[in-house]
């Protein structure tokens, strides 16, 4: 393919954001929200060729930005021969249709741009499912909007013309039933990947590996960082969104801890609620960890915003009170005497590329976790067969052997448990 054939295929947008004084933090755009949307359509496959922010006392019903402002868009669209608009705000479906009639261009808000990204990389049958129930639960209140075009004002009374009212809204129904059927067995099918999760769960319990969760903005390193700690060649660009499904890996931190360690999605401002909604069998996952590892990218300057958006969905998730460590990614790129720590307490400064500080969280890890304190080695007399049951239960049982005063134990105890068993060490 020829470098031109190359450039034809890349989609040219412009992008278009808007300001107002009442709306909320999710709601508004500015230069920060409105670079992460040029980021967002580079991810996509489009590139962003032009690109403003208005600002007005309100939202316009008909077109959000106004019939002037419209059509300046439209003539920047034009002069760059762009075919693409993306929005940063949320737009309604009837000034979706109104834009796109005035301007004569697809256009897109920042939902369906995120919609487009996860469709993009979706890999397994799980995530998928989550993201056709995302899709499918954006687009049903749109239908409506998406239906009018079937409706023609007429001079007489404004009724519909012979012929496609009728088949229109019977269409429209359909459509309806259709996606209403598809989302509950959607749902359906995600339920049961979430009783086959819950399954592994109560596995995991009886292997007492401990689950660490990474979690963090999209683009903060998260899969770098799980690549540096496990080897599991994870492919990790500098983009967003770049995984979607999990991936879970064992780790030895210590001579005496091993953990499970596992990626998640990243977050991002304005995430949309269906997405989090479609996405809760993976992200429940959060709520069932020991310990959280939240992933922040320090190099970028507007990291404590980020770092808030995370704990906000982690709250939203029901997992804010799951201990955390604090990873401060990306070190080598800024000087240490500027970064003023979101949790100074909890955080270890790191380069996942480089494997600077990886020493550092591990012992933070394992000092978090408050387990895997001793390496003992034990006699337990035949006749105490109840030590042995509590032993496999709330130690980690290395190695069992018999020997003629007892059963002889290799094991990693926390503090609580070395007390009741200090009886029975064997000394070296």
């Amino acid at each position: 393919m020829t470098e031109n054939q190359l450039e034809q295929q890349v989609e040219r947008a412009v992008l278009v954001g808007l300001s107002c004084p009442g709306f909320t933090a999710a709601q508004d755009a500015d230069e920060r929200t409105m670079d992460e949307l040029r980021a967002l359509a580079e991810t996509a496959g489009a590139q962003a060729v032009a690109m403003t922010l208005q600002r007005r006392p309100a939202p316009d019903a008909r077109t959000f930005i106004g019939e002037g402002k419209t059509e300046e868009v439209k003539a920047l669209a034009e002069a760059n021969d762009a075919t693409l608009i993306l929005f940063d705000n949320e737009l309604s479906p009837s000034q979706m249709r109104s834009l796109e009639e005035m301007t004569g261009r697809t256009v897109l808000d920042r939902s369906a741009l995120i919609l487009d990204i996860f469709a993009q990389r979706a890999r397994t049958g799980e995530g998928k499912l989550q993201v056709e129930l995302a899709q499918y639960q954006y687009i049903l209140p749109r239908l409506s909007g998406m239906w009018t075009h079937l409706v023609r004002q007429t001079a007489g009374g404004g009724k519909s013309p012979i012929g496609t009212r009728g088949p229109g809204e019977t269409q429209l129904e359909t459509d309806r039933r259709h996606i209403r059927r598809r989302i509950d067995k959607l749902k359906g099918d995600l339920e049961q990947v979430r009783q086959v999760r819950a399954v592994q769960r109560r596995q995991r319990k009886k292997t007492e590996l401990p689950m660490v969760a990474i979690v963090g903005y999209t683009n903060a390193g998260k899969s770098t960082l799980l690549n540096t700690l496990t080897g599991a060649n994870i492919e990790a660009n500098d983009r967003l969104f770049d995984t979607l499904d999990p991936t879970t890996r064992k780790k030895r931190i210590s001579d005496t801890q091993e953990i499970l360690l596992s990626d998640t999605v990243g977050f991002i401002r304005k995430l949309p609620h269906h997405l989090v909604s479609a996405f809760k069998a993976t992200l429940e996952e959060l709520a069932y960890a020991d310990l959280l590892l939240h992933v922040v990218d320090i190099s970028d300057e507007d990291w404590q915003m980020q770092a808030e958006t995370v704990e906000g969905v982690v709250a939203q998730l029901g997992a804010q009170d799951i201990p955390r460590v604090m990873v401060y990614n990306k070190a080598d790129r800024c000087a240490p005497d500027a970064i003023p720590f979101f949790r100074p307490d909890e955080g270890v400064c790191i380069s996942a590329k480089t494997g600077e500080g990886i020493d550092a969280l591990l012992a933070l890890i394992e000092r978090a976790l408050g387990r895997g304190k001793h390496r003992v080695r034990l006699c337990i007399p035949y006749s105490d067969g109840a030590v042995l049951d509590m032993l496999h239960r709330e130690a980690q049982v290395e190695s069992t052997d018999y020997a003629e005063e007892g059963t002889v134990v290799e094991a990693v105890v926390d503090d609580k448990t070395y007390g009741r068993i200090r009886d029975y060490l064997i000394e070296d």
